[in-house]
């Protein structure tokens, strides 16, 4: 008697077919296409924070935070990647956050919680990298041209410009070669970063190092929890279902390589930016530790071959930043505007995409010029965002899935850390959006200055 043909173990008719799966999620790539993605989504000119988080948190607490964030996190995204492989086992592979976590939790309202994060996330982070950019031509400039009239917002439209254009490529899958120069470029601006801190550190003009906290205990304990907030946005990235979703499958196991290449990068380069700019600025740290090195007045505290050389590596890897957190919302916008029986290229599916893609861009820059918060919305990003998607959801969804006994260690490390982070997300959102407040009345709308 001839047996049945076997299923095939990831059959079409267990995905959702739909323009943002086929389109803007395609599934193509090899582990190192994730690993560049990833360094991409984590490790990027907001390592250039880490000093002005420090002066919040001083070395102690400041190195134990950084060093359990980067643990957490590494275990975080580890514990994800094994409930997909584990779906995709069981042939359902989940290649959007939001279904994976409707999927594992049976719930119908997390479908649309995780959607509402993750667009906050998408939106606050393009809307960070269009300012940052914006500051960097600006910052050149006023090195150039120091009573030159052009003013921030006028960057931050040149910038949105760029971002417009290159929103332009189609899918998840075609950044690749743009993250991996993402990838170097983050090791270029670090290196010359550090450089440029441990020269102004030993110069004769070095700044004088004050390492003291805040004289009041209760305003130690909210820039504590900010401090933390930008901590965990710098490490989060919210997207990891919709980067293993650009491997070709099967992907098991594929993204743990991925992982372990990003975290190479970032043990190198978030220890020795946080360590040569607080050792030189102390708690004068600027969000912006390339604005402390080149101060409003007087000379700047290092070559300015080597500063401008460290501000074009930071501007260019911000448009991969911006594009990489974009993928989420032209994801959904695509799966609704686009028809996936026509051709990516077609005309049908081309002009909606043109046109969204450029209102959402063009949204982002006018946000970024209005308000020129960065490190505020960084901490309020890192709070209300990455910290429920990247240090609490993975251990759920990890308990939900593998079902460890309630007498085992994975277990309780596992609901420790959602508890504590939970408790961390709750106090660094009512802290950062708290400073939020209290800075607004430092700047007004389409300022010239960043506000620290």
């Amino acid at each position: 008697m001839a047996h049945p043909p076997q299923p095939d173990p990831f059959p079409e008719s267990r995905l959702e077919v739909d323009a943002g799966a086929a389109f803007v999620l395609e599934s193509k790539g090899e582990w190192w296409h994730a690993g560049f993605h990833l360094t991409t989504a984590i490790v990027g000119p907001t390592i250039l924070t880490l000093p002005y988080a420090f002066r919040g948190l001083g070395w102690g607490l400041g190195f134990f935070c950084l060093t359990v964030m980067g643990v957490v996190t590494f275990y975080s995204y580890y514990l994800m990647s094994k409930v997909l492989d584990y779906c995709e086992k069981a042939g359902r592979r989940h290649i959007r956050f939001r279904e994976l976590a409707a999927d594992v939790l049976g719930s119908g309202w997390m479908f649309y919680f995780v959607i509402f994060i993750q667009t906050a996330i998408n939106t606050g982070v393009s809307i960070g990298a269009i300012l940052l950019a914006g500051e960097c031509i600006q910052i050149m400039y006023s090195n150039l041209s120091p009573n030159g009239s052009l003013k921030l917002y006028e960057f931050i439209a040149m910038v949105t410009a760029v971002m417009v254009v290159l929103s332009q490529l189609p899918s998840f899958h075609s950044l690749r070669h743009l993250n991996m120069a993402s990838l170097l470029l983050s090791l270029g601006y670090t290196f010359l970063v550090v450089g440029a801190c441990i020269h102004a550190g030993l110069s004769k003009s070095a700044p004088k190092k004050d390492y003291t906290l805040e004289s009041s205990e209760s305003a130690r304990v909210f820039n504590a929890f900010t401090s933390i907030s930008i901590i965990a946005a710098i490490f989060g990235n919210g997207i990891l279902p919709e980067i293993q979703a650009t491997l070709a499958p099967p992907a098991t196991g594929k993204m743990v390589k991925g992982l372990l290449m990003c975290y190479s990068v970032i043990l190198v380069t978030f220890y020795s930016a946080a360590v040569s700019g607080y050792w030189v600025f102390g708690n004068k740290s600027n969000s912006n530790i390339l604005k402390s090195l080149m101060p409003d007045e007087g000379p700047s505290l290092a070559p300015t071959w080597v500063l401008g050389l460290g501000v074009v590596f930071v501007l260019l890897q911000l448009f991969a930043i911006g594009l990489v957190y974009s993928q989420v919302a032209y994801e959904i916008m695509e799966k609704q505007s686009a028809d996936v029986k026509q051709g990516m290229f077609s005309k049908r599916n081309l002009i909606p995409r043109l046109i969204l893609r450029t209102l959402y861009v063009t949204f982002c820059g006018f946000m970024a010029a209005m308000l020129p918060f960065f490190g505020d919305i960084n901490g309020v990003v890192g709070a209300i965002g990455f910290i429920p998607l990247d240090f609490v959801l993975p251990m759920l969804l990890y308990n939900m899935t593998y079902k460890p006994q309630k007498s085992s260690l994975t277990y309780w490390i596992n609901i420790s850390i959602i508890i504590v982070f939970t408790g961390a997300g709750i106090m660094g959102a009512f802290s950062s959006i708290r400073k939020l407040v209290l800075d607004a009345y430092k700047f007004k709308l389409f300022s010239s200055d960043v506000v620290d």
